[in-house]
């Protein structure tokens, strides 16, 4: 979040920050691209159309309207050494989609884990083939949530007494701490326990596979060693007619049909006939009560399991300084905080939303393969 784009003004600093402006375009359009890419390659490729990925756009455009709605605004100011010359409307909107956005990005990060947690340990309730009612209802949730943690900018808690016009931050220190709370530090350790018993719950499932593929292979040998140890087929005695029993259910007008073993066989009633055929009852299965039945994680839902970590793992490498620091802020009034230092846990904030394109290119090998067949297109 932009907490603060005055920082260098109050560091008594003046002019134009260049390598700010440089910095910041290039950003925007590398965030631009790469999520764009990400959306594209889940609508339009086969292979990534899995529950997991339309949650991954979900983030995708978090972060592709965070580039277009907030950075641009963020980048000026950060252009004009931080000095606020737009409007107060306008610096509190700022305010309002950079909250929103940055609460989406992580509760769509929080949704993911509750999804895979859910394919992990419920199986049987999880719909891997279509976006059901329940991953609608925490995609829909991402956002409500998101616009509820940002709503009171709208409603005017950024309008002080003794406002300073030329500063774009939030203003109220209480606000601070709640939004911190409900946009980081509530939904992190709630998405990391999550995690914790989704890995758990898979490591059971792979060394139940794989007991499962030993009990496989042990019956296998044993009936390979029992048929070694039989006689050859020539020394066998000739197989003998099949005998096809009939259910002790049947009517008595389908038994009388038959001959009665009895009554001597009279072969000339049935001599060019056709041969009576008994038609079997339906068999049902009793299977045990006590097995459950087991859903198959396939290995493309694994792959994607292995890249979420990392996806999380570089969103708090990158965003947890900035809450950090901008909380003590908030809170402590005798507390320092460089200008400067504010400013790069910023921008190390928002560099996160081009961060996950290249997670995705690096560990995902349908991300990487519809990468690298579509960007030579886009050259030709």
């Amino acid at each position: 979040m932009a907490a603060n784009l005055t920082e260098a003004a109050e560091a008594g600093s003046t002019g134009h920050n260049l390598p700010a402006l440089v910095f910041g375009v290039l950003l925007i359009v590398v965030i631009i691209c790469g999520n764009l890419l990400v959306c594209l390659s889940v609508f339009t490729e086969k292979a990534l159309k899995t529950t997991t990925n339309y949650f991954i756009v979900s983030l995708a455009v978090a972060d592709l309207m965070l580039a277009v709605l907030v950075l641009p605004l963020f980048v000026y100011s950060e252009y004009q050494d931080g000095i606020w010359t737009l409007s107060t409307t306008i610096c509190d909107g700022l305010m309002t989609m950079d909250v929103m956005l940055c609460t989406a990005s992580i509760f769509n990060l929080c949704a993911i884990s509750i999804d895979r947690f859910i394919a992990v340990l419920i199986p049987l309730n999880y719909n891997r083939k279509h976006v059901d009612l329940r991953q609608t209802i925490l995609l829909s949730a991402t956002w409500i949530l998101a616009l509820a943690v940002a709503s009171p900018i709208i409603f005017g808690i950024n309008n002080i007494s003794g406002r300073d016009p030329s500063e774009c931050k939030l203003e109220n220190d209480d606000y601070v701490l709640y939004s911190s709370v409900c946009s980081f530090f509530i939904p992190c350790p709630i998405m990391l326990l999550l995690y914790c018993g989704m890995f758990r719950g898979l490591r059971h499932w792979e060394e139940a596979r794989k007991a499962k593929l030993r009990n496989s292979i042990q019956a296998c040998r044993k009936l390979q060693e029992a048929a070694a140890s039989l006689p050859p087929l020539a020394s066998l005695p000739p197989p003998l007619p099949p005998i096809i029993e009939r259910e002790v259910t049947d009517t008595p007008d389908e038994l009388s049909t038959f001959p009665s073993p009895d009554e001597p066989f009279n072969s000339s009633e049935h001599k060019g006939g056709p041969v009576p055929t008994v038609t079997f009852a339906e068999i049902k299965f009793n299977p045990d009560p006590r097995r459950r039945k087991r859903a198959k994680i396939n290995s493309r839902e694994r792959k994607a399991m292995k890249v979420l970590p990392v996806v999380v793992g570089a969103f708090l490498f990158c965003w947890t300084p900035f809450f950090v620091l901008h909380t003590m802020r908030a809170r402590c009034r005798g507390c320092h905080v460089p200008p400067a230092l504010m400013s790069v846990v910023t921008w190390l904030g928002y560099v996160n939303s081009a961060l996950n394109p290249v997670i995705y290119t690096v560990f995902n090998t349908e991300f990487r393969n519809f990468f690298k067949k579509f960007l030579p297109r886009c050259w030709c």
